[in-house]
């Protein structure tokens, strides 16, 4: 037992005395090694470098050439294609004024207006909206969830023809507004998901927004939902879910070409994130914008 004790303890000593030189040596031999390798990899990494940096350049001046070849022809694709109509510009929230601004480059050349603009204040005042409404059949609308949805439905298409009810309550249910609701041929629905609402706020604001979209499609007008490349999450989905026309891409030529034509008429999901078709309508089918075919209500 002795035996085999001192045994195991010189076995142990000679495995350790031998990693001690193992290191020794490795420290000197392996050092020169590790060095080398080091050096290879980090050439190799530089390599790999350079060739990224270098295909962002060549992708980065490709899609410069298209934006610029996009932005030259945008103007004799959609020259006066909405000639005479009044646009409307909603946004659920909030609006970007990057937003505007690409809504107003698109329907420079057309020939269309836009007349009015909007930001659908979240949450809604219910409280400001009812007294607003005080002795009409929508005042209960704070405790009640039908009449909120009977006001949303009812300013969304008036949004579009005009009315009483929009004229009584726009300053409480939008937050910023320029320009003349009513009279309009088109309205143009931006949304942003937002994560500070919660609970009963963030309910009542979704029911709201729902009503006055169906409302507004309940016309003759066309309602088109738009977002820009870096809108993230995405509301494609949702557009889609409710009915609407989509462009996820209104900061390029190509998703300004196809706000035009949805306008115009043209139908379906257009851009280029997941859940669009296409990246834009037939290009061959004028749209035929009039400012004739309203629903009055």
């Amino acid at each position: 037992m002795g035996y085999s004790a001192r045994y195991h303890a010189a076995s142990l000593a000679a495995v350790f005395f031998a990693l001690a030189i193992g290191i020794l040596v490795g420290s000197q031999v392996g050092g020169d090694v590790l060095d080398n390798t080091r050096k290879d990899l980090e050439s190799s990494l530089t390599g790999d470098l350079d060739d990224a940096r270098g295909q962002i350049d060549d992708l980065e001046t490709e899609i410069s050439q298209a934006d610029n070849f996009g932005t030259s022809v945008f103007p004799a694709l959609t020259e006066n294609q909405l000639a005479g109509m009044r646009i409307g510009l909603v946004g659920l929230g909030s609006l970007p004024d990057g937003v505007s601004d690409s809504v107003g480059d698109a329907l420079a050349p057309t020939g269309g207006k836009l007349a009015a603009v909007g930001v659908v204040r979240e949450p809604p005042d219910t409280k400001a909206l009812s007294g607003d409404l005080a002795g009409t059949g929508l005042a209960r609308l704070n405790r009640n969830n039908s009449a909120l949805e009977r006001y949303g439905r009812t300013a969304g298409r008036q949004m579009i023809s005009g009315g009483r009810v929009l004229a009584a309550t726009q300053s409480e249910l939008l937050s910023q507004s320029s320009g003349q609701f009513g009279g309009l041929d088109g309205l143009i629905i931006y949304r942003e998901e937002s994560d500070e609402l919660e609970g009963e706020a963030a309910q009542q604001s979704r029911r709201l927004n729902r009503s006055l979209i169906s409302g507004a499609e309940s016309t003759f007008a066309r309602v088109v939902g738009v977002e820009e490349v870096g809108t993230d999450p995405s509301s494609v989905a949702y557009f889609n879910d409710n009915g609407l026309t989509s462009i996820d891409n209104l900061d390029q030529p190509a998703g300004k070409v196809s706000l035009v034509y949805a306008l115009g008429g043209a139908e379906g999901s257009f851009g280029v994130k997941d859940g669009s078709e296409r990246l834009f309508p037939e290009l061959i089918r004028q749209p035929s914008g009039s400012g004739n075919q309203r629903k009055q209500g």
